[in-house]
């Protein structure tokens, strides 16, 4: 697993620009990223481009027509890391590796109790008290830093 490059993967994001700021993160961090569909809107390529900009052209996600598809493909073979708000661990608590996929819930809705069940692990943002959540792509680039300062960063 230590080959395998981090991963971000989306579960049927709802906002087309969340879309597109996860494409502009990954594509600098040069990390991949998956979608899970369905979307919460129409996939066209044209207006994620719009919210992407110009880093639509050096990242390109991969698509999965579900989360069965996205299972199948990954479990027992990469370690899935829920980002969750029901999680009790830190994610400055928690032991990143290599190869690891971090899993972001839809905006709206998170993800369904089957999902939580399939993750290898869940990890929380810490948050002040009575808050109810952060930007996804904003929690998802504090964690995906953690998981790159353990894992690629930590050698330089």
């Amino acid at each position: 697993m230590s080959a395998l490059p981090l991963s971000l993967a989306l579960y049927q994001p709802d906002i087309p620009q969340n879309v597109g700021a996860a494409i502009r993160l990954c594509a600098c961090l040069e990390v991949s990223l998956e979608i899970i569909e369905p979307c919460g809107f129409l996939w066209d390529p044209r207006k994620i481009r719009q919210s992407a900009m110009d880093y639509f052209d050096r990242l390109r996600p991969t698509l999965h027509s579900g989360w069965g598809d996205f299972i199948d493909l990954h479990q027992g073979k990469r370690r899935i890391i829920l980002l969750t708000t029901r999680a009790d661990a830190p994610y400055s608590a928690f032991r990143f590796q290599s190869g690891d996929i971090l899993l972001a819930g839809r905006e709206s809705t998170g993800v369904p109790e089957a999902v939580h069940e399939a993750a290898d692990a869940r990890v929380v943002v810490p948050m002040a008290q009575g808050l109810r959540s952060l930007n996804i792509i904003n929690a998802c680039a504090m964690v995906l830093g953690e998981a790159l300062r353990q894992t690629r960063w930590s050698n330089m």
